[in-house]
Parts: C-alpha cells; structure tokens; sequence
C-alpha cells in the first residue's frame, strides 16, 4: 500500500515538474529575442562593420549556431532587429482620412529617427553604402513591410475619392518620405510635428482628383 502511495506521488511530481517546465518554444523565442537585443545593443556601440556574429552570441548567451538558425548573416539579423523594435510603432491607422493616415505614420516615423533608434538607422544605412547585403535586408524586412501598408492606405483614399486614381502611387510615397530622410541624413533642418504637416499637405495637396470642370470647380457661370 505505502508502496503504491509513494508511486502516485512521484508521479503526481514528475506530472507537476513537466507542466511547470516551460516548453522548448518559448525558450527558442527568448533566445531569440535576447540575440534581437544584444545586435542592437552592440551595433549602437561599434558600428555595422565591426559586428560580429560570435561577439552576438556571446552577449546573448548562446551558440552561433543559434543566431545562424534564424539569420543567414549579420545584415538580416541587424534588419529584423531593428524592425522588431520600431515596427509595432509604425502601423498605419484607419481614420477615414488619408491625410491623418499618412501624417500620424510618418509623425510616428519621425520619433523614430529623433530617438535612439534613428542611431540605429544611421548605422545600417552608412553600413549599407559598402554592404549590398545590409541595405538588401534592410529594404526587404523592414522597408518593404512598410510601403505595402501605405499602398493600402492611398487605395483607400482612392476610394474615397479624396485621391486621383490614376495616381502615382510610387511617386506619391517619395515624395513624402524622401524629404524625411533628407532631413534626417543631411540634418539640414528638424524633423517636427510641423514639418509632416506640412509635407502632407503640400503633396497630397498635389494628387487630389482634378476637377471635370473649372468653372464649376470655381463657381462661376
């Protein structure tokens, strides 16, 4: 009797350590995780060129075997580690207005730049100047993701009428984010609230649809 007593409670024991154990996935995405942030943390202080792959792993506390499992080299490791951070932030809303979709985005993008992630940015786009593999994983996993949300922003606004449907959409997301990314490479001038106003307005300004008929666009008889 004791004996089949102690036998249920071991294996009352052995059922409790397996549900408190975590399983093995959740330990894969800290690891995971922990790699994101220590490239991020390392590329802030070192720069792209003198990142390593090893030196990742050791201040993540894992093999290189484990950084190779998830990124083929360090130029799509410092891409998704950066989009994993700022991505979240960069959504693109649904207001009913194409005008407050696109200036909430980039004013949320601007915050980017202006924070410690911008430095981030610098670094793999000064990196990628020399490293075709970088500036190819940074367009790929973070800027791509990007620009299919704002294509699905402009059509609605084509649909509601407030843009021209034969827009240029390519064009269109150039002109507004390119003089961003001046502003932020050049440093000619700030990047405020104001300015994305600004822009805004001036460039979708530009793509309304264009009236039938300019007397009855003014009024006049």
């Amino acid at each position: 009797m004791r004996m089949r007593q102690k036998a249920a409670t071991n294996n009352s024991n052995h059922d409790k350590g397996n549900r408190s154990r975590p399983p093995g996935r959740p330990r894969s995405e800290a690891a995971r995780v922990s790699i994101l942030r220590s490239a991020l943390n390392l590329l802030g202080k070192n720069g792209f060129a003198e990142l390593t792959i090893e030196e990742v792993a050791a201040d993540a506390n894992v093999g290189k075997a484990t950084v190779y499992r998830w990124w083929p080299h360090k130029a799509a490791l410092i891409a998704d580690a950066f989009a994993s951070g700022a991505t979240r932030r960069l959504h693109f809303p649904d207001t009913g207005s194409v005008d407050a979709d696109m200036s909430q985005q980039m004013r949320q993008l601007i915050k980017v730049f202006r924070g410690r992630q911008g430095r981030i940015v610098s670094a793999i786009l000064a990196g990628g100047q020399s490293d075709k593999e970088l500036i190819s994983a940074f367009r790929e996993r973070f800027l791509w993701p990007r620009r299919q949300e704002a294509y699905t922003t402009l059509q609605r606004g084509i649909r509601r009428g407030e843009l021209r449907k034969d827009i240029d959409k390519d064009l269109l997301l150039d002109s507004l984010y390119g003089p961003i990314y001046m502003r932020f490479l050049i440093r000619h001038d700030s990047l405020t609230a104001e300015f994305v106003d600004g822009l805004c307005g001036l460039v979708l300004g530009g793509a309304r649809p264009r009236a039938k008929n300019r007397r009855r666009s003014t009024g006049l008889n």
